[in-house]
C-alpha cells in the first residue's frame, strides 16, 4: 500500500511516517499543506492519502477542501481524514456522493496503531472507516432528521457501526445477538431510509451518508 500524508505538524508527520513504515506501508510523500498534497497525489498516484483538516495558510479547512477535490478528480485514491475536529460543512460533501474509499478518524481516539492501519487499508481498498463521534455530529447537522427519527435506538446503533465499516458478524458480536437479528435491523434501516437494492456494494454506507446533509 502506497500512501501520501498531509500534516502540518512536523512531529506528528514524521511520527506517522515512521509508524506506517514499520508496518509495511510505503509512504511516498509527507507534506505540510494542501497544495503540496494535491501535487504529491498527482505525481505518485498513491492508494490512499492521510489528511489533516487544518493546513496552512489559514489553518481552517484547507485539508478537507483538498480531500473533496481529490474525491472529485481522483476517485480511485482512498481519503482518510485524521483530525482533532469534526468539520461538518465539507464532511458531508466528502461523504455524501459515495462512501467508497473514505474515512474520518479523530486523532485523540486513535489509541491502537494496528487498528489505524487496518482502517487505512480498508479505505485504500474502497471501504469506509468513520469514527462514531463523527457520525454522531453529522447526524446532528443533518436536515433530514425525520427519516432518521423513524429508526429505533438499536437501529441507530447498528447504523453507526455500519458507518465504521463493521461486518454483520462484527456487529452481532458487539450486541451479543445472532447475525440474523442484525440482518433484520439492517433491512429495517434500508426500508425506513428508502434505500432500494442496488448493484453497488455501498448501500450499507449510503444508509448513513445519503442522509447526512449540512446546513450550508
Amino acid at each position: 500500500m502506497r500512501v501520501v500524508i498531509a500534516e502540518d505538524s512536523a512531529l506528528l508527520r514524521d511520527g506517522l511516517v515512521q509508524l506506517l513504515t514499520l508496518r509495511g506501508v510505503e509512504v511516498v510523500a509527507a507534506v505540510c499543506d494542501a497544495v503540496a498534497l494535491l501535487a504529491a497525489v498527482a505525481e505518485h498516484g498513491p492508494d490512499a492519502a492521510v489528511i489533516d483538516i487544518r493546513l496552512p495558510p489559514t489553518q481552517t479547512d484547507e485539508g478537507l477542501r483538498a480531500a473533496v477535490e481529490l474525491r472529485r478528480t481522483r476517485p480511485g485514491v482512498g481519503v482518510l481524514i485524521l483530525s482533532q475536529y469534526v468539520e461538518t460543512k465539507y464532511a458531508a460533501q466528502l461523504l455524501g456522493e459515495s462512501g467508497a474509499g473514505v474515512g474520518y478518524l479523530l486523532k485523540e481516539r486513535v489509541v491502537d496503531i494496528g487498528e489505524f492501519v487496518d482502517a487505512l487499508e480498508r479505505v485504500a481498498a474502497g471501504g469506509t472507516a468513520l469514527d462514531p463521534e463523527v457520525v454522531a455530529q453529522l447526524f446532528g447537522a443533518s436536515r433530514r432528521v425525520s427519516a432518521l427519527d423513524a429508526l429505533t435506538p438499536r437501529e441507530r446503533e447498528v447504523l453507526g457501526l455500519m458507518a465504521q465499516g463493521r461486518t454483520n458478524q462484527s456487529i452481532a458480536e458487539s450486541f451479543v445477538v445472532s447475525e440474523r437479528a442484525v440482518e433484520k435491523h439492517i433491512a429495517n434501516i434500508f426500508t425506513k431510509l428508502d434505500l432500494p437494492p442496488s448493484d453497488g456494494g455501498n448501500r450499507r454506507v449510503l444508509a448513513v451518508l445519503r442522509h447526512l446533509e449540512t446546513e450550508a
